[in-house]
């Protein structure tokens, strides 16, 4: 695999982004856009999904966030899912610079919340030609009810409410962790011990860049995140999405309901058995299934476009 450094703007802001392209390949290529989830960096968990990609002949596009990782912006770890949006838009003007990208054959691919951030995307901007998401975030009041319950919720709220008149009175929010190894004590956007304790270990092995906590305002921001009205705009750009069975942080239900709300019918719903939510990060079995169908799938959609037949991605496990 060829890999290089890039640079790209967004909105004022330096992105910074590994361009991944199979080695050999010539001329333009399909190219997949690849952004994370809550507090990510890109090298945290993409790479292993960009691999099946690799493997059929499709170059990949990793970039960190504004505000995240080695990208510019202030403040640091705030989470606004509509800055993150138009950072994946930003990125498709970017890849249409590049002479390696065939701009008919340009598809968006996200994680987690970013899974949502590429409905919405495909939504609103057709230059997408494809959209692979993969457990997203679908609805965040839900989600942050479910995930805390009714009690906890009641605590997260005023700290909203907390943080919102700090930033009146003084004009800078509070913070609080991602996630904790003590949910009862500790107030965190994601209130799950083995969260914590998952995504501490891919930052000492692999993404030392990850930072794990946001402003309070982002999650704030998260309770108005409801992507099912945009995908109703899907109509005519081919989905797929990827719902482990046994999720019960973005809630399997909600990505469902959202899934069954695109109008385009080119759209392939992959129920995953005996993986949850968090096994897609740690388990190299788990992520293997979901990369390898993932990457089928987009195998068939690239050949019944060209008529051609593409490599389809080996069963070889990912190196989680």
């Amino acid at each position: 695999m060829q890999e290089r450094r890039v640079e790209f703007n967004s909105c004022g802001d330096k992105i910074v982004g590994v361009l991944q392209l199979p080695d050999g390949a010539q001329g333009p290529m399909p190219l997949q856009i690849m952004a994370g989830g809550w507090c990510y960096t890109k090298e945290i968990v993409m790479p292993y999904y960009a691999q099946y990609f690799h493997e059929m002949g499709v170059g990949t596009l990793l970039f960190d966030y504004r505000r995240f990782g080695e990208s510019e912006g202030e403040p640091r770890q705030h989470i606004d899912p509509w800055a993150q949006i138009e950072d994946y838009k930003n990125a498709i003007n970017f890849a249409l610079t590049l002479p390696e990208c065939d701009p008919e054959r340009l598809g968006i691919w996200g994680i987690s919340y970013s899974g949502g951030h590429v409905l919405v995307t495909a939504a609103t901007d057709r230059r997408a030609k494809w959209a692979i998401s993969t457990i997203p975030v679908v609805d965040g009041f839900q989600t942050m009810r479910r995930c805390h319950g009714e009690r906890r919720f009641v605590d997260l709220m005023a700290a909203i409410q907390g943080d919102r008149n700090q930033r009146y009175e003084t004009g800078k929010g509070g913070t609080m962790a991602m996630s904790s190894t003590d949910p009862y004590n500790e107030i965190s956007a994601w209130p799950y011990p083995h969260v914590c304790t998952i995504f501490n270990d891919i930052k000492k092995r692999e993404a030392p860049n990850h930072e794990h906590w946001n402003t309070i305002e982002s999650v704030e921001l998260l309770l108005d995140y409801n992507v099912p009205p945009f995908c109703k705009r899907i109509i005519d750009t081919p989905v797929m999405m990827s719902v482990a069975k046994g999720d019960n942080i973005t809630s399997a239900d909600l990505e469902i309901e959202t899934f069954n709300a695109i109008t385009n019918p080119n759209k392939t719903l992959d129920i995953v058995e005996g993986v949850s939510h968090m096994s897609l990060y740690a388990n190299a079995e788990d992520l293997q299934k979901v990369g390898s169908s993932q990457a089928r799938w987009l195998a068939d959609l690239l050949a019944s476009q060209s008529g051609a037949e593409v490599a389809k991605p080996k069963l070889a496990a990912a190196g989680a």
